[in-house]
């Protein structure tokens, strides 16, 4: 080794003192080697364990032959989060390392952690990430659309009013957007998609990293096509590229405001319709509000 380079930190081998604080830890969402070298050094070394789903995370351990020893492991979910926060911020005001697990995946994505995230802040801990697997990265790689802007928009609301609402106010992001969604409703967002943002390109991706991976790429009425009658199991990423400029006639943007305004304000069919159509926001606008006094 030259002068002056930087010795290479050793791989743990065994337990090692972790700094007090919160660690959030990203844990696999498919494959368990895709866990890094220092989420198993935290959960390796952390005083308490807190997770999602203790049990996802005893097997994850199990895997990678970490033992418990008789260290505290305590569910954190939606469910009982309000109550459990309280022990958990004991333990950090205690001066102790309090590793945090999602189900599978980055915590705070479509996670509970954020509660426990904000009050530990609040509290003055420090609150600290190992960053690694997640499903919105891993569908951005493997979807083939543009990556340079993109929204995790979550998941779309499970009636088909609201999801209609929700999509149409996603038409107007100039990026990508990336969604979560349950393979039983999936073949309806697919619909939705279509009949809001128009037919754009996008990817159905399921599975990641798991046995049976899979990513369809296509306009979305050929994706909605694909997966109507089809029974799907498994977690399922749609990715959807941003929409591309179009010569909106007249009267298709007005027939685009009439329908929005039935379950939108007037600003938000406006945007909705202005990022449908790749028109100025402005001049939608003053359209809507000409619509809207028709009425």
């Amino acid at each position: 080794m030259s002068i002056g380079e930087a010795e290479p930190e050793p791989v743990a081998t065994g337990a090692r003192p972790l700094a007090p604080g919160l660690h959030f830890v990203a844990t696999p969402i498919g494959a368990a080697r895709d866990i890094t070298l220092r989420a198993l050094d935290i959960l390796r070394a952390a005083d308490v364990l807190a997770a999602e789903d203790t049990r996802t995370l005893r097997h994850l351990m199990e895997i990678h032959g970490i033992p418990l020893g008789g260290r505290p492991m305590v569910a954190y979910h939606d469910h009982n989060g309000e109550a459990v926060r309280p022990r958990l911020l004991r333990a950090l005001r205690d001066g102790k390392a309090v590793a945090y697990a999602s189900e599978a995946g980055t915590p705070l994505v479509a996670d509970p952690g954020y509660q426990l995230a904000r009050a530990a802040i609040e509290a003055g801990h420090p609150v600290l990430a190992a960053p690694g697997p997640s499903a919105v990265l891993a569908a951005l790689t493997v979807s083939g659309r543009p990556t340079d802007r993109f929204l995790f928009a979550g998941f779309a609301p499970a009636t088909a009013s609201a999801r209609q609402k929700f999509l149409m106010e996603l038409a107007a992001v100039p990026a990508t957007l990336v969604l979560y969604e349950s393979p039983k409703r999936v073949s309806r967002t697919l619909d939705d998609l279509v009949q809001c943002l128009g037919n754009r390109e996008a990817a159905v991706c399921r599975e990641l990293t798991k046995r049976f991976e899979e990513v369809t790429r296509g306009p979305l009425a050929d994706l909605a096509a694909a997966f109507r009658d089809r029974a799907v199991k498994g977690e399922i990423v749609i990715v959807v590229d941003r929409a591309a400029p179009v010569q909106a006639e007249a009267r298709d943007v007005e027939a685009a405001l009439a329908e929005a305004l039935g379950t939108m304000s007037v600003k938000e069919a406006a945007a909705a319709v202005a990022g449908r159509f790749g028109l100025p926001r402005r001049d939608v606008y003053q359209a809507a509000l000409r619509l809207a006094e028709d009425e």
